[in-house]
């Protein structure tokens, strides 16, 4: 009985370090931030400002003018710092990856080509700590998004603070996600080709394929085939098509299958070369969730600041933007969304339109705008408090964060070592 004691005792302590903390409890009582600086995430900034929520959903954002009657609420005193909506990140692997390292935590593809059933919401995983490490940045929603494939499957857009998938699902299934083949590829060094680019002799072939499948889907009368069934929702408009595609070829052919089919919600994902024909995007009402802003640029002839200013020389074009993250490290690095959307402002954005990248813009792009992306009366109170540029690494310094009016936790497993090593050297 001792030794069953003293296991229990150590499991205990070990699921109490590592689990994650408790989900943030229902809004009890009305909430008002006074004083700050509300940035609304629609391109508007409103000083001295008044935000009231109640029951999770904003009722009011005005001025504070101090006249205001507050006795029957909380208020938190904003003075000097700055109110955000939670920010967004898309495209995203979160909660389906904990350690690459580990293959019992890797549930982010599966085998085969065609998985358009393949839901990723299922396999999320709201215990993990790498999206426990969001919040404190800001980021306090996600597309949850499967990789692999021709059609990786279904993703699904969540809320990060929650004690299952169930809870913290937002929209359900909201699009299907295909891989464009590439038009170009390069040679294998390590094999004596030519390490420059050439044609992909498989392309057309690849396409028709895609074709095929999407027209075997179109006239699918079988209930019981999964697979086509879960495609409907593409052509009924339920679900968005996001299509993977960088180069500006292979842009230009996914848009015209995507017309071919009769799709009206389509979104480029990546994107590289999209500013090459940003009018041609504007023009068939195209958004772009753009690739992460802090790379390298592709071939040795492309401007060296290429990445940073693609949202420049999108926006400008009138093409609707938003930020994705994908690409080495992707989960761990989605917590430095808010500093890729601050980067577009040293390269031709103002700090209005570049928080717009990863607050409305994308909230529009994923359907959720009614509800989520800007402070406004009526949406859900997902938002937080800084007490400086929250696009701004050296001053993001959050004090309170709410989702759906939920106060939730901004602690982590790295505030917990920044805090224990900070007193190590404190004296010194």
């Amino acid at each position: 009985m001792k030794l069953i004691k003293l296991i229990t005792l150590i499991t205990v302590g070990v699921f109490t370090v590592q689990a994650q903390q408790t989900p943030g409890a229902k809004q009890s009582e009305p909430i008002a931030i006074v004083g700050g600086t509300a940035h609304i995430g629609n391109g508007s900034i409103l000083e001295n400002s008044l935000l009231i929520f109640e029951n999770g959903v904003i009722k009011n954002v005005s001025e504070y003018l101090g006249t205001e009657d507050l006795t029957q609420m909380k208020v938190i005193d904003a003075k000097n710092q700055h109110l955000y909506p939670g920010f967004i990140v898309p495209n995203s692997t979160l909660g389906l990856i904990e350690i690459d390292a580990v293959r019992a935590s890797d549930d982010d593809a599966e085998i085969g080509t065609w998985n358009p059933h393949i839901r990723s919401l299922i396999a999320y995983n709201t215990e993990s700590k790498v999206v426990e490490s969001m919040r404190p940045n800001g980021v306090l929603l996600a597309q949850i998004t499967p990789r692999g494939g021709r059609i990786s499957g279904t993703s699904s857009i969540v809320q990060l603070d929650a004690w299952n998938w169930e809870d913290a699902v937002l929209k359900v299934d909201d699009g299907i996600h295909l891989n464009w083949p590439n038009s170009f590829s390069r040679g294998r060094w390590w094999l004596g080709e030519d390490p420059g680019l050439k044609s992909n002799p498989k392309y057309n072939s690849q396409i028709q394929g895609i074709e095929a499948y999407f027209n075997a889907a179109k006239a699918n009368t079988n209930t019981i085939n999964t697979p086509l069934n879960a495609l409907r929702g593409v052509f009924d408009k339920t679900k968005t098509l996001y299509i993977h595609v960088n180069d500006e070829k292979g842009i230009i052919d996914a848009v015209e299958f995507s017309k071919s089919q009769g799709l009206s919600k389509t979104v480029i994902v990546g994107g590289y070369e999209a500013y090459k024909i940003a009018s041609y995007l504007k023009e068939h009402n195209i958004a772009v969730l753009l690739q992460r802003v802090h790379s390298r640029p592709n071939n040795d002839d492309h401007d060296y600041d290429l990445p940073f200013k693609m949202a420049h020389l999108l926006v400008d074009a009138g093409v609707l933007v938003g930020l994705e993250t994908s690409g080495d490290m992707e989960r761990m690095n989605s917590r430095n969304l808010p500093f890729y959307a601050g980067t577009t402002v040293a390269h031709g954005l103002t700090k209005a339109q570049a928080l717009q990248l990863i607050t409305l813009n994308t909230a529009q792009i994923l359907g959720i705008d009614q509800n989520y992306g800007s402070l406004e009366t009526g949406k859900s109170a997902t938002l937080f408090i800084s007490t400086g540029d929250a696009l701004d690494m050296r001053t993001n310094n959050l004090t309170h964060a709410y989702i759906d009016g939920r106060s939730i936790s901004l602690e982590s497993h790295q505030t917990k070592l920044w805090k224990r090593y900070s007193k190590k050297y404190e004296n010194n």
